[in-house]
């Protein structure tokens, strides 16, 4: 049998786990779709009654008027909420949202964002979230959930007319439901533009390992 022995220039590498459990890439992908399918419905839906002086480019709409916007709306609509649901119970039960996204200081987000600025932030073990990264994810499920609830005041405003109250009402909701679309526009801009800068990423959410 041969030995390394501490000298050795040898190195044993160690085995390889899984970073993204099966469940997680299920619903990470169905989630994108969902999103995707809501987004572009969504900004048809908008076209209908602008809330700022521009509309989108039919080309990047989906639905192709305000009816057909809004069935697909709805489908996306209940996968996003049951596909979250299932998210939030499996992140919970089995404590990853524990294990990956806490803690999250000030002071650790800080470090790591100047990190990240400056090109010098570590992707070797992608496993662990940086702080950014818990801050991004963490705040990005709070939106999810804000958006959904936004969403059925403004679908609903006379049977759920206490939600449409916590959102300030039937036009002020609009403007929240808005912003929050915008927030999940500019996540996936980022996390798209970080998966191409760091391809394992995209790797391990496919493949798992």
């Amino acid at each position: 049998m041969t030995s390394i022995s501490a000298n050795d220039d040898r190195t044993v590498s160690p085995p390889v786990g899984i970073i993204q459990p099966a469940w997680v890439r299920v619903v990470h992908w169905i989630n994108a779709v969902a999103m995707i399918v809501m987004i572009m419905s969504g900004w048809q839906i908008y076209n209908a009654s602008p809330l700022f002086d521009f509309t989108f480019s039919r080309s990047i709409t989906l639905g192709g008027w305000l009816a057909g916007a809004l069935l697909w709306h709805f489908a996306a609509m209940w996968l996003l909420v049951v596909n979250g649901l299932v998210y939030l119970v499996l992140g919970l039960a089995t404590g990853r949202f524990r294990r990956k996204l806490w803690p999250i200081t000030p002071s650790g987000v800080a470090a790591d964002a100047k990190a990240a600025l400056t090109g010098k932030l570590s992707h070797d073990d992608l496993s662990r979230y940086n702080q950014v990264q818990k801050l991004l994810y963490a705040a990005i499920i709070l939106v999810g959930i804000v958006v959904v609830l936004s969403g059925l005041s403004i679908w609903k405003p006379v049977q759920f007319q206490w939600l449409t109250a916590v959102f300030g009402g039937y036009d002020f909701a609009r403007y929240v439901h808005f912003t929050c679309m915008a927030l999940i526009v500019a996540f996936l801009v980022v996390h798209v533009a970080l998966a191409l800068l760091v391809p394992k990423s995209l790797r391990a959410m496919v493949a798992g390992r």
